[in-house]
């Protein structure tokens, strides 16, 4: 254990997802020989992100504008709606070049032992999208719902949570990634020509 703030900041960068607590120390110490220019523009742009980063109106995907660049792109097909849990998994797909819809971001996946039920999630507002109302009133209507949660068992719960939903609405195709990506897996680590042919390949649910 160090003593005073060297501790506090190796605790506070411990608590970022992925990283433990040895890459914590380096960081640490790395901030702590850095030019004070350079810690200061870390400064900056943290807090930029915090205070200038919204969320798309429809998607809920991360943007710099009331809609983001996917919601705002005419050349999208409105029709097709692809369900995925981050933004981060929306440019996993965006990578494999096979997905030319729209997007819609739940902010994550149920997980009743972590306190994270349907209202956690942007559920409620993929149903009103799918009524044809709010923010995507405009949208032609969806005809077919691509449901791409992580392949685990978060994912799965909240996969089939969706189904149940969406077989209220009549003439709706909903569907999910072929087989092929691993199980317990997340989507962003996927390589690109398995996701994309998963997503090529999906099947009806």
């Amino acid at each position: 254990m160090f003593e005073g703030p060297v501790q506090d900041l190796i605790d506070e960068l411990g608590r970022l997802p992925g990283v433990g607590p040895k890459s914590a120390q380096r960081i640490a110490f790395h901030l702590l020989a850095a030019e004070p220019a350079d810690v200061s523009r870390l400064q900056d742009v943290l807090q930029k992100v915090k205070q200038g980063v919204q969320f798309c109106e429809v998607c809920g995907n991360v943007a710099a504008a009331r809609r983001c660049r996917y919601c705002s792109d005419a050349r999208r097909d409105p029709t097709i709606v692809c369900v995925v849990e981050e933004p981060k998994d929306v440019l996993a797909v965006e990578r494999t070049r096979e997905f030319k819809g729209r997007y819609h971001v739940l902010g994550g996946a149920l997980d009743p032992l972590a306190g994270v039920g349907p209202d956690s999630l942007r559920i409620r507002e993929l149903l009103t999208r799918l009524g044809g109302t709010g923010p995507a009133a405009d949208e032609t209507d969806i005809t077919e719902v691509i449901i791409a949660t992580d392949p685990n068992t978060e994912g799965e719960a909240t996969a089939t949570y969706l189904v149940r939903l969406l077989r209220d609405f009549p003439g709706l195709s909903v569907t999910r990634p072929a087989s092929g990506l691993p199980m317990g897996g997340d989507l962003e680590f996927a390589d690109e020509l398995t996701l994309g042919r998963a997503l090529s390949g999906r099947r009806a649910l």
